[in-house]
């Protein structure tokens, strides 16, 4: 089922993230190997971009490795890798017609050159489209993220006349301009399938004040019906960041 692409009053979220998990326990259930599973998610993966763009939405981070997920049996990390550099090239011709630019978060120094040189290629060839940012999060943690901006703040404030006054000085904003992607937006929805309630490291800043959506289904079962109603959950939700309802709407 195609996506509507007019939303008509209803709010949409200009910033999706989406935890995608659920592969392995899919694979598990179809009784193929867990490969099968990443190489299904791969593919649905590469339709929800689609149905993202088509619905308006202007950035769309996917969860696709985290720093922990080194730590998985080598075989599948191998596989995952070999995913990711036959993928990405294929994606290219779509992510190009349709004005897509693909973005990394995350440190893909350690990434195997194959996969490495599939990303630095993507994010070359797409870099002046602008229709929409395709955020693919590799090698990528929150934690890892902020603490990277605290030394880039610290060695900020060392090179300041008053490193006191400095640090006293340091706002939200500042600190923000100092992560990896301070130039992406804050995330207003996100999502995880897979029927776990957690946001495993994430978009641990720019999820402050997102809008948390579960789902049962299994990232490959994942479909445009199930974006909708994710979207749909989101439009019916009030978002005051901190304030009333009273303030939010005026009265």
């Amino acid at each position: 089922m195609a996506l509507s692409t007019q939303m008509g009053m209803q709010k949409l979220p200009n910033h999706v993230g989406i935890i995608m998990d659920g592969n392995g326990r899919w694979a598990r259930a179809q009784g193929k190997p867990r490969l099968e599973g990443h190489q299904k998610g791969a593919e649905v993966a590469r339709d929800v971009v689609g149905w993202a763009r088509e619905q308006g939405i202007r950035q769309l981070s996917l969860y696709a490795f985290s720093t922990e997920n080194w730590e998985r049996p080598k075989l599948e990390v191998r596989g995952l890798m070999g995913l990711l550099a036959m993928m990405l090239p294929r994606s290219l011709p779509d992510m190009q017609k349709h004005d897509i630019r693909f973005r990394v978060l995350g440190d893909i120094s350690p990434l195997p050159g194959s996969a490495r040189r599939a990303v630095e290629a993507a994010c070359e060839k797409t870099a002046g489209n602008r229709g929409m940012d395709l955020i693919l999060c590799l090698n990528y943690g929150g934690q890892q993220e902020i603490v990277a901006a605290v030394r880039e703040a610290a060695r900020w404030a060392a090179a300041q006349s008053d490193t006191d006054a400095a640090l006293a000085a340091l706002t939200p904003d500042m600190f923000r301009s100092m992560m990896w992607r301070h130039d992406v937006e804050p995330v207003d929805l996100l999502i995880r399938t897979g029927g776990e309630k957690r946001i495993s490291n994430f978009h641990l800043w720019d999820a402050a004040y997102a809008e948390l959506y579960f789902t049962d289904v299994l990232w490959p079962d994942f479909t445009s019906a199930e974006l909708q109603a994710a979207l749909d959950d989101y439009a019916g939700r009030e978002r005051r960041f901190g304030l009333t309802s009273e303030q939010t709407s005026g009265e």
